[in-house]
């Protein structure tokens, strides 16, 4: 088949440019541009993780704000998604994608400057208004170029803990944000010199009160979770924000089926496989982020390792993703989606209810399998579950099908590090109440309670002072503490894991799925010279 690059039109429009070796060399550029986009969205993601205890050493940190550290971002990510493809579309993609990393860039210059906590969240929030990026490659070219989509995103997963752990090693704490910033400014160098603009005029006018509803349940529902522990999980704060989020999301519900084009088809979870693919995307990606904001601080503060021996130590799970995601999708070309996703789920359910039984003592090799169990679980789910959403939508509406499986995965994360991370912190301050020693002073005994890193910095200080028999009672009570947290946390995302397992076999088709083309690569690079098609 011939293939031809893509010019833009006087109308903003794209048409075809003459084939040959130039041709081909803008696709690449063209390619590399949007991928490098993709990449430092993703990188940002994960980085953070192995950076949470530095945020408690040098910030004072607690595990509220280590939660909300990570899921501002993460919440104006997955609010924005269903309503920034037609903004892209109206406005222009490559404006928009260059004003993505225009904000990427401030809110990561920003965020290696925050002085508290409260700075560095509102920092990530801004950085989450960078998810218009990812538009740019959230259309068609994304179905037909998934496995190349799927390495870009694996290699920011997996490379995002290995760089904050290298520049943690090497810097102060604001240097994982700041790296960012000019590699931000260079890829966007790269794509207004390389990308052509493209826009639809006739694309639908965004939905604001859709966009209103779904951001604030979403966020006033995170929010009830997050402070849980804090305000107590039975008390009317806490469950009247919880109950107010839920309202507000299905308000969201009731205007998007009332709307003629709405951001989001509620309609479409009438049929089974689409709901049970997407539960399967966001149980997976709730446990993974919950996984993930417990097990970086049990690397750094029970066993000790380095910001960089804790991101090196995290390779297993991302390339165990990786392989695993190849291998899911041509098992469900076999034997169906429904096996692999359902194997895929209770294969992380049980490695998390593993993890569960970590100790002090734990050796590394032994982490490694359970690493290994979980993202090879994780990678099974992937790719069969998005080919199940986008089957189960009609063509076209693939756009959808593609922005809910984002919107799915991201909530989801978000949904991780607020349930599971409340569900330790609760744990933790539990135990650590019943088996603090007496003697301990007061404001070491605050400390202590805000967080297990907190706790490990108020015995040094003891130390110090020469008071070596509280700080090593104190030191004791916490890590125990931590250990039951996770351990509850673990089987509480093991179980919820369990149950997704129950319900894509349930409802998801048990027929074969569609390969996943093997000129993918080779679509995507077409389909980004014309994101019109």
């Amino acid at each position: 088949m011939e293939r031809h690059s893509a010019d833009v039109s006087a109308n903003g429009q794209l048409s075809p440019l003459r084939p040959g070796a130039a041709g081909r060399r803008r696709k690449g550029t063209i390619l590399l541009a949007l991928c490098l986009a993709a990449l430092i969205i993703n990188i940002d993601v994960t980085i953070v993780n192995v950076t949470l205890p530095s945020l408690v050493r040098q910030l004072g940190a607690t595990t509220t704000n280590l939660q909300w550290v990570v899921d501002a971002y993460t919440l104006v990510f997955a609010a924005l998604i269903l309503a920034a493809g037609s903004l892209s579309d109206r406005v222009g993609r490559k404006g928009v994608l260059l004003l993505g990393l225009a904000v990427f860039a401030a809110g990561s210059f920003a965020g290696s400057l925050g002085q508290t906590p409260g700075q560095l969240i509102a920092a990530r929030a801004v950085m989450g208004l960078s998810l218009i990026a990812n538009v740019f490659t959230e259309r068609g070219e994304r179905a037909r170029a998934i496995g190349l989509w799927g390495a870009t995103t694996g290699i920011g997963v997996a490379t995002g803990p290995i760089v904050g752990g290298w520049l943690l090693e090497h810097f102060w704490w604001g240097s994982v944000f700041l790296f960012m910033a000019p590699v931000a400014a260079v890829i966007a160098g790269l794509i207004a010199w390389a990308v052509p603009t493209s826009k639809d005029p006739a694309a639908p006018p965004i939905d604001r009160r859709g966009l209103v509803l779904s951001s604030a349940g979403m966020a006033t529902l995170v929010l009830g979770i997050i402070q849980a522990p804090n305000w107590g999980w039975g008390t009317a704060p806490t469950l009247v924000t919880i109950a107010a989020g839920l309202l507000i999301l299905a308000l969201f519900v009731g205007v998007e089926r009332r709307m003629d084009r709405p951001m989001l088809d509620v309609g479409l979870f009438r049929n089974p496989r689409f709901t049970a693919a997407s539960g399967s995307i966001t149980i997976g990606f709730f446990t993974l982020a919950g996984f993930t904001f417990l097990i970086t601080q049990y690397f750094q503060f029970v066993k000790g390792y380095t910001p960089f021996g804790t991101g090196l130590r995290l390779l297993p799970v991302a390339s165990s993703i990786a392989v695993a995601a190849v291998v899911g999708t041509k098992f469900a070309v076999r034997i169906g989606n429904k096996a692999v996703v359902a194997s895929g789920l209770a294969l992380f359910g049980a490695a998390l209810w593993w993890i569960s039984t970590a100790t002090t003592s734990t050796p590394y090799i032994a982490i490694v399998g359970q690493m290994l169990m979980g993202g090879g679980g994780l990678g099974l789910i992937t790719a069969p579950a998005t080919e199940a959403i986008m089957g189960a939508v009609p063509t076209e509406k693939a756009g959808v099908g593609s922005a809910v499986n984002d919107a799915t995965r991201l909530f989801g994360a978000a949904l991780g590090v607020a349930v599971i991370g409340s569900v330790a912190a609760s744990l933790y301050g539990s135990r650590l109440g019943a088996t603090l020693p007496t003697g301990i002073p007061h404001q070491a005994a605050l400390a202590a309670k805000s967080s297990v890193g907190g706790a490990l910095i108020a015995a040094q200080g003891l130390r110090h002072a020469g008071l070596p028999l509280p700080a090593h009672g104190l030191s004791t009570a916490a890590v125990g503490a931590f250990l039951h947290s996770l351990a509850g946390g673990c089987r509480v995302a093991g179980s919820i894991a369990l149950g997704g397992a129950l319900m894509a076999l349930a409802l998801l088709p048990s027929r074969p799925g569609v390969a996943v083309p093997p000129d993918g690569v080779e679509a995507g690079i077409d389909a980004a010279l014309a994101l019109d098609a």
